[in-house]
């Protein structure tokens, strides 16, 4: 089966590419201040839908919010179960009942950053024999702690280049405000 039929493995391979040779943990540590950045550039912005079926800058944080809770719980499965069930969730509907649109976007990086240390602190204190542990994530099938850390990493570049581009487009692709 190619990547192109296995959008699960392409999805996988996806995030792993945009942390390549970085320490994952190093990516997640750098995330909140770069959030800060744009945020500091885009405040007047933060709340506006590039479309409406997208995320606002505040909303695609909070999605990144969720992705650490969730990531917290399934390492932690991972670790204390054997080849646990890692069950998928909606996204969208994770946000819509967050309120993120309604939500504070600086208190919501400092939220991510408390959890990232979180995540961070979980694999510093991991045994890399441990790392190798598997959960049964239910739309990507087998996934090791290591892989699911390395994700969450990529994840969170992913959707820095997102916050980036949601910006450009509320502002009509014109870049900050003078």
């Amino acid at each position: 089966m190619t990547e192109e039929q296995d959008p699960a493995r392409a999805y996988q391979d996806q995030l792993l590419a945009l942390v390549g040779d970085q320490d994952p943990a190093e990516v997640l540590r750098g995330i909140p201040s770069v959030l800060r950045a744009i945020l500091a550039d885009a405040a007047d912005v933060a709340d506006r839908k590039p479309a409406p079926a997208e995320f606002s800058l505040v909303e695609l944080i909070g999605h990144m919010v969720d992705a650490q809770v969730v990531v917290y719980t399934r390492l932690r499965w991972i670790l204390a179960d054997d080849k646990p069930p890692i069950p998928g969730y909606d996204q969208d509907d994770w946000v819509r009942l967050a309120r993120y649109a309604d939500a504070d976007p600086a208190q919501l990086v400092d939220l991510l950053e408390g959890l990232e240390r979180a995540n961070i602190h979980l694999w510093v204190n991991t045994p890399e024999e441990q790392r190798a542990r598997v959960g049964i994530h239910s739309e990507r099938g087998p996934e090791s702690f290591g892989l699911m850390f390395a994700m969450l990493a990529g994840h969170e570049l992913l959707h820095l280049d997102q916050a980036r581009r949601t910006v450009d487009a509320v502002r009509g692709g014109v870049g900050p405000a003078d």
